[in-house]
Order: C-alpha cells, then structure tokens, then sequence
C-alpha cells in the first residue's frame, strides 16, 4: 500500500479540525469545543485537524476558513498542498481560495508543478511526526505550528510566517496579505516549496 493510500484509509473518518487550547474542566460537547481550538503561545499556534481536505468545499467547511488570522491561512495553505500529489486540480482549487482576489497565475501553477512533481512529500513534513526515515508520514492527528519571527509583521498589510520541516535545517517562509475590507488574510506569497531531505524510500543509501 503506497503512502497516498495510507493517508486516503486515515483521511475517511467525517472532516474535523480545530483549534486548540490548554483548557480544562467542561464536558460533553463543551469539551470538545474546547480541544478544538488553537494552543497559542505569543506569537505562535499549534493546529490541530482530524483529516485532510480533499476539495475546496471540505476547506470552505473548516473553522479556519474564516481567513481572519494570518496563522490560518498559512496552515490551510499546507493543507492544499497535501493535496497535489493526488489531484492537482483540487489543490489548486483551494489554493485559488486561499489566494482570495487573486487567484494563482499561470507562472505559479507551474511553479507548483516542478517544486511537487515527484515530490508530493514535501508539505507533509511540516506536520508533527513526519521524519525522511518515516517517508514524511505525519502523526495522527494532523498538527502544524504556525509561527511569526521579529520581522514578521514589519510590513504594513503584510505578514511573512514560519513553519519547520523536518526536512530542513531552517524554517521555511510564507506570506500573507491583509484585505482590509474583509478583515481577511490571503496567501500571497508561497516559499515553503525549496527541496528538503530525501525521504528514506527515495534515499539508495538509507
């Protein structure tokens, strides 16, 4: 069974996602609600999803969604990525929503195409769990930590966040850009694509 399988067998149980906290003391619903929100720390969240979007509907149908944070869109932008070693035209679909006003242009469908061709491991290793000696297999459930630097928000209507690869010695970058009128952030710019270790099925020296 390849590794895409695995993820379709993981990714059946109904779409969940969430955000959470370090909050305790309710019950029943209320608690789930509560472990369905983000651990904050500063500047820095942890999310936390159940199972992967597999369109632009299943990513319109999580609380993130909503775009009014920049750590959401950054996290949902992973989330698509995920998607493109399976079917491209969906990933690109819920790219094009993250992008907002924007959609993605030709030069960067492209772009896509030769930073993911034959390497569609490459956003899983932002999730919790995933090593090159595992095949960039995450941890269930899904967790990413999104996460600002002193630079971060030095431009007005800009944000540029950090998420680690297990795959690299630096994390990799992406920006957001604020639109006002919505009291919304978009992906603007997607630098989380540079070539990260081998994983250990790729690797004849492993």
């Amino acid at each position: 069974m390849g590794f895409f399988d695995i993820l379709k067998q993981q990714a059946q149980s109904a779409l969940s996602s969430g955000i959470r906290q370090g909050v305790s003391g309710a019950a029943g619903s209320a608690m789930n609600a509560i472990r369905n929100r983000p651990q904050s720390g500063g500047d820095s969240v942890t999310f936390t999803f159940g199972s992967l979007p597999m369109s632009v509907e299943q990513l319109k149908s999580l609380p993130e969604a909503v775009l009014t944070k920049p750590h959401y869109t950054a996290a949902l932008t992973v989330l698509a990525l995920c998607r493109y070693g399976d079917s491209p035209q969906d990933a690109v679909g819920m790219l094009n929503f993250l992008k907002g006003p924007q959609p993605l242009s030709p030069y960067e469908e492209g772009f896509l195409r030769d930073r993911l061709n034959g390497k569609a491991y490459k956003p899983f290793s932002f999730f919790d769990g995933a090593t090159p000696g595992n095949n960039y297999t995450p941890a269930q459930p899904y967790r990413i930590t999104v996460f600002a630097g002193p630079y971060s928000f030095q431009e007005a209507g800009y944000a540029k966040l950090m998420i680690c690869s297990s795959g690299a010695d630096a994390p990799r970058e992406i920006k957001l850009r604020e639109k006002p009128s919505g009291a919304q952030w978009f992906l603007w710019e997607n630098y989380l694509l540079s070539d990260i270790r081998e994983p250990n099925a790729n690797d004849p020296w492993a």
